[in-house]
């Protein structure tokens, strides 16, 4: 079980890695070609290309505020969840430290009952048929 859910957790990991290295990748192009436009002497352009300029970085801005907005409402959800899953493993406890009392306790019965069958009551006797 622990090892499936080791699996798990390792796919998870490697999906939101690999999502992060492509948001990274998107980011850094973007800057590039953002720096790279504005190395250019903008100023000496025509209005509409100065509008459309503003347009475009009012785009960017507008997708990654979007963007910023739905990375945090997920981050709550995950760690709803993740609160979610450690509150039903905190409500298991007491079934399985039950588990473990009554294999302790049969354990126990176990071994340290005599083995001997003359002990016992003659009710209890197994009889075997050949």
């Amino acid at each position: 079980m622990q090892q499936a859910f080791n699996q798990l957790l390792q796919f998870l990991q490697q999906g939101i890695a690999a999502i992060f290295r492509f948001v990274h990748l998107v980011w850094e192009w973007s800057v590039v070609q953002i720096s790279k436009l504005l190395a250019v002497p903008w100023y000496n352009w025509p209005i509409w290309k100065q509008i459309l300029l503003v347009l475009v970085l009012a785009g960017v801005v507008w997708a990654l505020f979007r963007a910023a907005k739905e990375i945090w409402e997920a981050g709550e959800r995950i760690l709803s969840a993740f609160a979610a899953l450690l509150a039903v493993l905190v409500k298991t406890l007491p079934s399985v430290l039950l588990a473990g009392l009554i294999a302790l306790g049969g354990v126990f019965v176990i071994n340290h009952l005599d083995n001997t069958l003359g002990n016992l009551p003659t009710a209890l006797h197994l009889t075997h048929s050949q």
